[in-house]
């Protein structure tokens, strides 16, 4: 097993990577915490308030508002004996604390004022099963999933009706016939095929991708090859089959060689979209990848800040997470993945 320290150090240079500057699962910047592993020191100290407001010198006596002063500083060989003891059970949050960067609990978005408080979400209604090697919970004895939940802002887009604008479109196979005559941007004349998309037609669980690759456009249906295969496991992880559920992209059609969308294309198939989440009557929504959970949200935050969080997309609950070709190529991130399928999951059993 690695050490938990060079663990931790990866994970903290991939979040750097990504443009990420805080740590999500410590108070302490990324540069910071990276001080902290590579010098097995203790972090900077917090500020300490006390009762007495601007007094800078001098003794005061703690009040209602005082924190409790820092502990003093334990010996660098004090503090590697911990860390050692830490990382003998493999748990790199353990070696982190044990040099006195405690791991806090996970800062939850800021609710207006006038916003009604969310309700504690409740618990699977049905048992969640690993999805196998490839792809399932953590392993026993990892720490509380709650613990490596992001931090950031819960974004609500539209106003509350999905309004397609396609209300003659009377079922999903009229949406798919329109798709497939659409000539509101170029792509249809690039691609080969319209994906619209397919599951059931009764689905509330709704999985929405970024775009259709060569071997979707080939095919005409979404989600095929090894990013299908384990998307089909990150389902039945939370106790779906893939039929159970309906899978679609943003894009009904294929940018040449994979380019990124233009906004016209964008907002030529928004209206498909919609028209199937009307159709479904989806109660949550799980957004695949950056592309996917940029475009519904309509923000440019990056997915590291945008998975972990409830959002809403014209009255429809959405969770942002990974797409499966990126953890295909970097299997870290199976962990938060499974966090966030957990999550739509408490959502569409809540609903």
């Amino acid at each position: 097993m690695s050490d938990p320290r060079e663990r931790l150090r990866q994970y903290l240079e991939q979040r750097r990577e990504l443009g990420e500057s805080e740590f999500v699962l410590d108070t302490l910047s990324v540069e910071d915490a990276l001080k902290v592993l590579t010098a097995g020191a203790a972090p900077p100290p917090m500020p300490t308030r006390t009762a007495s407001s601007g007094a800078t010198g001098g003794p005061s006596t703690p009040g209602a508002n005082a924190m409790p002063s820092e502990p003093p500083a334990r010996p660098d060989s004090a503090i590697r004996r911990a860390a050692e003891e830490a990382a003998k059970d493999g748990d790199w949050r353990a070696a982190l604390r044990s040099v006195d960067a405690a791991t806090p609990s996970p800062v939850k978005p800021a609710q207006s004022a006038s916003a009604a408080p969310t309700p504690p979400a409740a618990k699977p209604t049905v048992p969640l099963k690993g999805g196998g090697p490839a792809f399932g919970p953590p392993p026993a004895g990892s720490a509380d999933s709650a613990e490596s939940a992001a931090a950031g802002t819960a974004f609500t887009v539209g106003a509350g009706s999905k309004g397609s604008g396609l209300a003659h479109l009377g079922d999903l196979d009229a949406v798919a016939a329109a798709i497939a005559a659409c000539k509101g941007c170029t792509l249809s004349s690039t691609a080969l095929n319209h994906v619209p998309g397919e599951g059931n037609p009764k689905a509330r669980f709704v999985v929405v991708g970024e775009a259709p690759g060569a071997t979707e456009d080939e095919l005409g249906r979404p989600f095929v090859g090894k990013s299908g295969d384990l998307l089909t496991k990150i389902l039945e992880a939370i106790g779906f089959k893939r039929e159970d559920v309906f899978i679609c992209n943003v894009l009904k059609h294929r940018p040449p060689a994979n380019r990124n969308p233009t906004p016209e294309e964008i907002v030529a198939c928004r209206p498909f979209l919609l028209r199937q989440l009307e159709l479904l009557d989806a109660k949550v929504i799980l957004a695949l990848g950056t592309f996917a959970a940029q475009t519904l949200l309509e923000t440019d935050s990056t997915i590291g800040k945008l998975r972990g969080i409830e959002h809403t997309y014209h009255g429809i609950p959405l969770v942002a997470t990974y797409h499966p070709a990126a953890l295909l190529r970097n299997p870290s991130w199976k962990r938060p993945a499974w966090e966030d399928v957990q999550l739509a999951r408490r959502i569409f059993d809540r609903a």
